[in-house]
């Protein structure tokens, strides 16, 4: 049998981080077996879905390397869904109900105060034909799925076995009043026509699972295997929903996050295994399992992106920063040298803009109230730039001589005064760099 998974967003939104879990974990099962991954672009709701939408989509998955081997959208799928509901019509699995959200609403408070569980009363099979009638001049029906109550049960390739008493589950809506397809019909039917053999997907999805193998069942077709994983969760373990917005995918490129880097941590956020920084999807793929997962929430700081960033950006060879480099102004035949200096002082890419206005404009100078004299001094005797290769050694040696300072009292003052900081690259290094010195005024 051969593996097809598929990722399914709405656009709606952008994606963030949670969307990518999802998306990566059915791409490397379908990737490590060899088999297909569908993008399913779940645009049913003609008011909220947008062309913008689906096309950054497209551009945050292209960045991560998450390329598929079709398209598919919903939109252009609807004869198909009318036909299932049709058949589920015909097998008396389907029913047209007519209670609008406030009649739902009490009944389900009045189950509640009850102590019984707020689930669907399927009041709509007592209707006459006649008051279905009288009912639809009045309002628009909607459609529901008659649910055999009995317990669904399936192995999940995260939670094990899973169990659910339909008969504490009301009965989905699979269409609403104004004729719209809802995703658990929708996502059925493809799962079915697609050939879909594993659907991975959040935690917060086990009921719809439930619904969708009985769905399934009434279309005789075979339910795919499941498997739920946890929900991501901030730092200190509060929810994230709220800060997802500030967590997409495309705000997380803006900062400089290396899709390595994303993907690495993602891949193992969860899991029992170490998150290590990987070269590639390959590689990710090689060591992937879902069985290495489990059920609690898993904790997510995007704080872990930069350390892994660092090092993989630390570690590119000058010709793939090279491009980068050169469109900061850094003149072609400096490119190798200034990467060299930077780059063990940079988290992100971004960061090399930073330095290399040093080298061009120079720094404003820190200097110490009581180095002041001993800075004037040394200035004295350093030359306007350009700098060779030993300026830097030539010019504290002479220093030295001169004020007798030695070790960190004669280098540290120096640094700051070139550079504004006391840490940085290897200043024998970075001198040849040097456009202008401002400390020399």
């Amino acid at each position: 049998m051969s593996v097809v998974t598929r990722f399914a967003p709405s656009p709606t939104g952008y994606l963030h981080v949670g969307n990518l879990r999802t998306a990566l974990f059915n791409h490397l099962i379908a990737r490590k077996a060899g088999g297909s991954f569908i993008l399913r672009l779940d645009d049913t709701d003609p008011e909220r879905s947008r062309e913008s939408y689906a096309d950054a989509i497209r551009e945050d998955l292209e960045w991560l390397g998450l390329t598929w081997d079709r398209e598919e959208r919903q939109s252009a799928r609807l004869d198909r869904y009318a036909e299932a509901a049709d058949r589920l019509r015909a097998a008396g699995r389907f029913y047209e109900c007519f209670e609008s959200p406030t009649e739902l609403d009490l009944k389900r408070k009045k189950q509640l105060n009850m102590g019984r569980p707020p689930v669907y009363d399927r009041a709509a099979l007592e209707l006459s034909d006649a008051e279905r009638e009288r009912l639809r001049g009045e309002r628009g029906g909607y459609w529901r799925f008659l649910l055999d109550r009995e317990r669904i049960e399936w192995q999940d390739g995260i939670l094990g076995a899973l169990s659910i008493d339909a008969a504490s589950l009301s009965d989905p809506v699979l269409i609403r009043a104004d004729g719209q397809v809802l995703y658990t019909l929708a996502s059925v039917v493809d799962d079915i026509e697609m050939g879909v053999t594993h659907v991975v997907r959040g935690s917060d999805h086990v009921t719809n699972t439930a619904t969708q193998v009985q769905i399934m069942q009434a279309l005789g077709a075979t339910a795919p295997e499941f498997a739920h994983h946890s929900l991501l969760t901030g730092a200190l373990g509060e929810g994230l929903s709220k800060r997802l917005g500030t967590l997409s995918l495309r705000d997380l490129r803006a900062q400089g996050i290396a899709p390595e880097a994303l993907l690495s941590l993602m891949a193992r956020l969860g899991s029992n295994q170490p998150v290590a920084l990987r070269a590639s999807l390959d590689e990710i793929a090689e060591g992937f399992d879902l069985a290495q997962f489990g059920a609690a929430p898993t904790r997510f700081d995007a704080a872990d992106l930069i350390p892994l960033t660092r090092a993989h950006v630390q570690g590119l060879p000058v010709a793939a920063v090279r491009p980068a480099i050169e469109a900061l102004g850094v003149p072609p035949e400096d490119a190798e040298a200034f990467w060299t200096v930077a780059r063990e002082n940079i988290d992100t890419l971004g960061d090399l803009g930073g330095w290399w206005a040093l080298c061009r404009d120079g720094a404003e100078p820190e200097i110490a109230p009581e180095d002041a004299e001993f800075v004037a001094e040394a200035l004295r005797l350093l030359p306007p730039p350009p700098y060779g290769p030993t300026a830097w050694a030539d010019w504290t040696g002479a220093v030295r001589a001169a004020t007798g300072r030695k070790g960190k009292a004669l280098f540290m003052p120096l640094r700051k005064a070139l550079t504004g900081q006391g840490h940085g690259p290897d200043m024998a290094a970075l001198m040849p760099l040097l456009r202008r010195v401002r400390a020399l005024g």
